[in-house]
């Protein structure tokens, strides 16, 4: 451990993990093994960080929530394993009207000025580039790419797959596969690039189908009700399940769906 910072000693901290200089780990910080911390970081509150992690320096992880509404200090951050955080992150602890934990899961990078607010849900395999933001409460699947200077509203849900492209402002939710941009972001085209990736040809074309399906003629909603009650295929349910469910609606302009 390096003398330069301040760890508190009922802090856990892993085997192998090492701290840069002027650090400070709070009492009820639990950090993992083999993890790589630079210096000037904070890591406060009831935080958990997993295993592998790289943590760049001037980030803050763990604090208070901003939200005036919480008084209960057993709020906490969850962090998984193999993320990668750049420089002036971050994350706050998440809220007693949202769970109580602000969750992070693995092997996701977020590059230096991310912003994730209270009681976010990031799933795994995530992309955020610079200075790309969270609001509180919202919700983002697996695989999902923000790209710099994104802006997500609170409460916003987003799917697996999906994609903000540079400079986005996003304040309905964005559905599974499907890229969206401008302010406010509209859905625009799928999120090709990650779907060469991660699917087979066969699942690539009915994905299209299905995309092409929602956002022509009728509503996306009524669209995805109608083909929810005839889909099997595994990969389009939770597509059609994802606009049936939504509570803020998507943000589609019809005549700019065209892939």
């Amino acid at each position: 451990m390096n003398p330069t910072s301040v760890i508190d000693p009922k802090a856990s901290i892993g085997k192998g993990t090492i701290i840069g200089n002027a650090c400070y780990i709070g009492s009820n910080v639990i950090i993992g093994e083999n993890n790589r911390i630079a210096s000037h970081v904070v890591i406060d509150g009831h935080t958990t960080i997993g295993d592998n992690n790289t943590i760049d320096d001037h980030t803050v992880l763990g604090t208070a929530p901003q939200d005036n509404k919480t008084t209960s200090d057993k709020v906490g951050l969850y962090i998984g394993n193999n993320n990668t955080i750049g420089s002036r992150v971050f994350i706050t602890a998440g809220t007693e009207h949202g769970g109580m934990m602000t969750r992070i899961g693995d092997h996701n990078q977020m590059r230096s000025g991310v912003h994730i607010g209270h009681d976010v849900q990031l799933g795994s395999h995530c992309l955020m580039a610079e200075d790309a933001a969270l609001g509180g409460h919202v919700i983002a699947g697996d695989y999902v790419s923000f790209g710099s200077d994104t802006a997500v509203h609170q409460f916003v849900e987003i799917g697996s797959y999906a994609c903000l492209t540079e400079g986005a402002a996003l304040t309905q939710d964005l559905p599974p596969y499907c890229t969206a941009e401008g302010n406010r972001a509209k859905i625009t085209r799928l999120h090709q690039e990650v779907l060469e990736k991660h699917f087979s040809a066969e699942a690539q074309r009915s994905i299209q189908k299905a995309y092409t399906g929602l956002f022509s003629e009728r509503s996306p909603k009524e669209n995805a009700q109608n083909a929810l009650e005839k889909e099997t295929a595994e990969m389009l349910q939770p597509f059609y399940r994802f606009i049936v469910d939504s509570k803020r609606g998507v943000p589609f302009k019809r005549k700019t769906n065209v892939n």
